[in-house]
């Protein structure tokens, strides 16, 4: 074998062993952010539940916790942010500004992303309990009683008053197009205890 063939096969194989580490370490780095952030948020909820108003979880975070949403049997925990804007569902479900507050009377509104932290929806069934906990510390249960597949266009059905919660994500789920048009929504009712 040649020299230059040698030295190609070398730099190759240096080359692909220099971009599987970047790589890996970027999938480190973003885990590791990810983790950091769920720990930051859930001291911005210790602060939120103290008294705090708009507790942001970093300094230049432009969103603060509101509530936390649970669902026991998957086994869901979640702080819910204010705003829905792309930068705060990258974080963690987003309170949809203009709907009532989570866990207050009237019809609340969250989206989240199917990829991440509203892949559990699809996993939802009929009579399925939701906890909204809000900044006072009240936790409100609300029962699943529908879930639907709807056209982004036809989102204004959602404008009602009753009490209830609504959760949005993109649809289909597990797949890797980004951005549909479909909005599979899950809507559940409070449950009088």
């Amino acid at each position: 074998m040649s020299k230059l063939a040698t030295w190609g096969r070398w730099s190759l194989i240096l080359v692909l062993t220099l971009s599987a580490g970047w790589n890996l370490g970027q999938g480190l780095y973003i885990e590791a952010k990810a983790r950091l952030a769920q720990l930051l948020l859930q001291q911005a909820w210790d602060e939120t539940r103290q008294g705090v108003e708009k507790a942001r979880p970093w300094a230049w975070a432009d969103t603060w916790p509101v509530a936390r949403l649970r669902q026991p049997r998957l086994d869901v925990d979640q702080i819910v942010l204010a705003g829905a804007s792309g930068r705060t569902l990258a974080f963690g479900p987003g309170y949809l500004f203009g709907s009532a507050a989570p866990g207050s009377d009237g019809h609340s509104i969250i989206s989240g992303h199917r990829d991440t932290h509203f892949g559990f929806l699809k996993d939802l069934q009929l009579g399925d309990r939701l906890e909204v906990t809000n900044s006072a510390g009240e936790v409100i249960q609300y029962a699943v009683y529908q879930r639907e597949v709807m056209h982004e266009n036809s989102l204004e059905r959602l404008q009602v008053d009753d009490a209830r919660l609504t959760l949005i994500t993109c649809y289909p789920f597990d797949v890797i197009q980004p951005g549909t048009d479909q909005r599979y929504v899950v809507t559940a009712r409070p449950v009088l205890m």
